[in-house]
């Protein structure tokens, strides 16, 4: 199957979604998606698409019986694994620093 280009993408869709903002809310867009090589309304709705699904990732609900959930625990609590790797980057400066 072959990825929908812009144009076709933007045909399909059906439902309009309307919001006020401040000039310098849309100018703060604008330059955004302009980085990206987007319109505003491809960044808006890519970037309000993937914050909603990490909204309702964030909040699934995992059901454990006792057994299971003990097990979790235990796997919380133990002291993380030797990871050299790991430690280089954490006793690495930030480039900011």
């Amino acid at each position: 199957m072959e990825p929908q280009s812009a144009e076709s993408a933007n045909r399909n869709r059906d439902i309009t979604i309307n919001i006020r903002a401040h000039q310098a809310q849309r100018d703060l867009i604008d330059s955004a998606a302009a980085v990206l090589g987007k319109s505003r309304s491809d960044f808006m709705l890519e970037t309000a698409c993937r914050e909603a699904e990490i909204i309702l990732l964030d909040r699934r609900l995992f059901i454990l019986d006792e057994e299971k959930f003990q097990q979790f625990v235990e796997l919380l609590d133990a002291p993380p694994l030797d990871n050299e790797n790991l430690r280089k980057l954490l006793l690495t400066s930030s480039p900011w620093e």
